[in-house]
């Protein structure tokens, strides 16, 4: 009976996905990654950081929503939009009300957890990860 329940055990083992071994630094880099892109999405903040004897770094709310204009933009261009989802848009906007359905045949799909804007956000603020996490050292080290 054991090596029956070793052998079901072995099989199992087998199908299920390799382990995921990641480094402590790429754990870092990605939630730093979602953090900056909530602040932007959720919050509609400005994502500002500094290293000693630099400049400060980042993105704004402005160069995120200009980010989000060119995206919808584009789709509109590429008439990958079918329907009339901007006039919703602004209709609705006019009345004081949000249009989600319109919002979202704008920007099109998405899996990540932020949608299409955590997308847009994560592009801009991933090539400043690295330094993001450097400026966090040094300040952890004042």
């Amino acid at each position: 009976m054991n090596a029956a329940l070793k052998l079901c055990q072995a099989m199992h083992d087998a199908q299920l996905p390799p382990m995921v071994s990641e480094s402590t630094q790429e754990v870092a880099r990605t939630e730093w990654l979602y953090n900056a892109s909530e602040q932007l999405v959720r919050f509609g903040c400005d994502v500002s950081f500094q290293r000693r004897m630099r400049p400060a770094q980042g993105v704004t709310l402005a160069q995120f929503a200009l980010a989000v204009d060119e995206h919808a933009n584009g789709r509109l261009a590429d008439c990958e939009v079918t329907t009339a989802s901007l006039g919703y848009l602004l209709i609705a906007a006019e009345r004081g009300h949000a249009d989600k359905v319109a919002a979202a045949e704008l920007l099109g799909p998405s899996d990540h957890p932020l949608g299409k804007l955590g997308e847009i956000a994560e592009g801009l603020l991933r090539p400043l990860v690295d330094d993001a996490l450097i400026a966090q050292a040094e300040d952890n080290d004042l």
